[in-house]
């Protein structure tokens, strides 16, 4: 018989409340136990594994859970075995939980109808600890206290290397029972027809934290939606609420910029943030601007092969301790850069921004970072200089694929086999022409030199891209979604596919192909773009990158569509967005199955997924903005709308940031600007439609 491996954590089931840098992973009744993930966490460090109380010796039973944002709740139980023997309950407990980025405050409020006074004792047992979240992800046993709790004048504490952790209980006895478990009781008296009510708290420092909570109110507008269907509305409101509790600084730093994601990734990540502060433009360009110049400031400087770092590179993630993790061979440093595509899209972001009218001196100000992130896609990112953009790791313990999808086994052939490095993904060379092209843009506009030279090397790439990405099956022509090591295509068809939309390296026909492609009942599940196609040996519908849905991932390629004019298509994608989202109650996170709508009646959760996450809540306003179809040019004062053929209209959206107002649009259901506010709104010319039906299609009945 063999012992069980270490397990990942489960997830979906669990319930969470946070306010970056601090979360807490409970169960739906608000108690923190045997299950894995469970836990009181500050960044990258667990500081309390389990906690749970009793009223009278008993628990209650949790009748609800109420969480009226993400940083707190609200767990409601009854007490039956303090109360009398009617049919009506009427005696319950409230545990409230509220997060800060400090730390997390309890409250516990009894509350009685009964017409004599009840007289009982809480008890409270919580059990300290100092795990690292990188131990707690890959299931590895917790780790022991380097010593036990100390008990002090109004509580207890506990340390370890930088985490310094304190618990204040008023009224409470406390002791610390052999086992390390600090045990907490009161008396307490409800009185007749009445409440009473005790508290606990806990407060954290990490001296050496590389990120910091944010106390500040958030920078962006809070967009407000009314429309045809309130899905989208719903699903907007939940994610701003989630991305409030999401934002984080440098240590040491007033800028904001947004962690990944709960509970894993509660720090900067390159690429994540950059895609989620493009999303979120149209709410304002503040968070674009701290993101641009957090980014830039680790800009690459000099080639150190450990950590990946080159001139001119953006990073991927940083770190207090680095990341360890021994079953996959990965050792990761505090900052990495293992990314190919986070400088691309640091240049696409700055584009995008100015565009929706950050500041020009604040542009100009990066210009110089610019330049540097350029340099890299030439000179570093083409490494053997074929005109294409390649990654490999060097290190044999670095991450083996560096584009979004980078798990080991993400860039697969058809048949299953795995692709040998280095590696040029098809999206990438995406990023880099709209880089490049966007670039010489900006260069023009502020009197600065290179701007033909980007546009022919962008010409350059385009050509080589087109030369060599475009293979062919039985359903027709499409791109591979990478080049392997001998320049040969890949010839699954993924979602990455989905990403070249609306950059500018393929043409209209070539677009259509794709469109047609990414709405295949083997590519769209219903719930959104699977990640790979139904067809593919390699394809499971719980496989990370490999047959799941992402909704980050479907957001891009609906981004695109509408850019193109596919809104047919588009609007599959998104009816299948908000019907997940319905069922995930409007959190969409990370990641699902990709199962078919047609087998599961709603999507099946991926286990291990990061709930909330800041693209996935972020798509929500990039979804919108597709509908819209806004398309912002602050240097002309104003913004083009172009909407989309859907059931989502009409559709109001009040919260567009623009020239430090709030403006606000309503897009009729013929697709007609009705009012708007705040900005000049110019309707776009009518779109391209799909080549096969040049009178122009019937809106979509999503």
């Amino acid at each position: 018989m063999h012992d069980m491996p270490a397990l990942q954590p489960l997830l979906s089931g669990e319930t969470v409340v946070l306010s970056a840098p601090t979360q807490v992973w409970s169960a739906a009744n608000g108690q923190l136990g045997p299950t894995p993930i469970h836990g009181v966490y500050f960044a990258d460090t667990r500081v309390i594994r389990e906690s749970s109380w009793k009223l009278g010796g008993h628990a209650g039973e949790h009748i609800s859970t109420q969480m009226p944002n993400a940083g707190s709740a609200a767990f409601v139980s009854l007490q039956r075995h303090l109360d009398d023997r009617a049919a009506d309950p009427r005696v319950r407990a409230i545990h409230k939980v509220e997060t800060s980025i400090h730390g997390v405050r309890n409250e516990l409020v009894v509350e009685s109808s009964l017409a004599e006074q009840i007289v009982t004792s809480m008890e409270l047992r919580l059990q300290p600890d100092l795990s690292v979240m990188d131990r707690v992800k890959t299931g590895r046993a917790p780790e022991s206290m380097p010593s036990r709790a100390e008990i002090t004048a109004d509580g207890a504490h506990w340390s370890g290397g930088s985490i310094s952790v304190s618990l204040t209980a008023e009224g409470a006895d406390i002791e610390v029972l052999d086992n390390g478990v600090l045990k907490l009781s009161w008396p307490l008296f409800i009185p007749a027809r009445g409440r009473s009510a005790l508290s606990w708290a806990i407060s954290i420092t990490d001296s050496e934290a590389v990120v910091d909570g944010v106390e500040a109110a958030p920078v962006w507008e809070k967009p407000r939606l009314a429309g045809a269907d309130d899905r989208l509305a719903r699903w907007v409101d939940r994610a701003m609420d989630d991305l409030d509790a999401l934002r984080i600084s440098p240590a040491g730093s007033s800028e904001t910029i947004l962690a990944a994601g709960a509970p894993w990734f509660f720090t900067i990540f390159g690429r994540d943030s950059l895609w989620a502060a493009r999303f979120l433009l149209p709410t304002g360009t503040e968070l674009a601007a701290d993101t641009l110049r957090i980014l830039a400031g680790m800009q690459g400087e000099s080639e150190v092969d450990d950590t990946a770092e080159q001139p001119g590179k953006i990073m991927h993630e940083l770190r207090k301790g680095g990341l360890s993790s021994p079953g996959e061979g990965l050792a990761l440093p505090p900052l990495y850069y293992g990314t190919v595509d986070a400088t691309a899209l640091w240049v696409c972001l700055l584009h995008d921004a100015w565009k929706w009218g950050m500041p020009e001196s604040e542009v100009r100000a990066l210009l110089p970072h610019m330049h540097a992130a350029l340099a890299w896609m030439r000179d570093y990112g083409d490494a053997d200089g074929d005109m294409l953009i390649e990654y490999v790791d060097s290190t044999g313990h670095g991450l083996s694929n560096q584009g979004w999808k980078d798990s080991g086994d993400s860039i697969q052939w058809k048949d299953g086999t795995l692709a040998e490095g280095p590696i040029a993904l098809c999206e990438v060379q995406a990023y880099c022409y709209e880089a490049a092209t966007h670039a010489a843009d900006m260069l023009d506009h502020f009197g600065d030199d290179g701007a033909e030279e980007w546009r022919d090397w962008a010409a350059r790439l385009r050509h080589e891209f087109n030369k060599k990405f475009w293979i062919e099956d039985a359903d027709g022509l499409f791109p591979a979604t990478a080049l392997d090591a001998s320049k040969q295509p890949v010839d699954t068809v993924t979602s990455n596919i989905g990403h070249l939309l609306g950059t500018g390296i393929i043409d209209r026909e070539q677009a259509a192909l794709v469109a047609k492609r990414l709405v295949g009942s083997d590519m769209d599940s219903g719930y959104g773009l699977r990640t790979m196609s139904t067809g593919a040996s390699g394809y499971w519908p719980l496989s990370y990158h490999c047959g799941s849905v992402w909704t980050h991932d479907t957001a891009i390629a609906i981004a695109g569509l509408s850019k193109e004019g596919f809104d047919v298509e588009a609007s599959s994608l998104i009816e299948g967005l908000l019907a997940a989202s319905a069922t995930f109650d409007y959190r969409m996170p990370e990641l699902y199955s990709g199962d078919s709508i047609t087998t599961v009646s709603r999507p099946v959760p991926y286990p291990a997924s990061c709930r909330p996450q800041a693209w996935s809540a972020a798509a929500a306003i990039s979804v919108a903005a597709s509908v819209l179809g806004l398309s912002p040019d602050a240097t002309a004062g104003e913004i083009g709308v172009a909407p989309m053929r859907s059931a989502l209209l009409p559709l109001t959206l009040d919260g567009v940031r623009w020239e430090g107002g709030r403006a606000e649009l309503t897009i009729g259901k013929d697709g007609s600007i009705v009012a708007s506010s705040g900005a000049s709104f110019r309707l776009a010319d009518v779109k391209p439609v799909d080549q096969d039906t040049p009178e122009g299609r019937e809106p979509s009945t999503v």
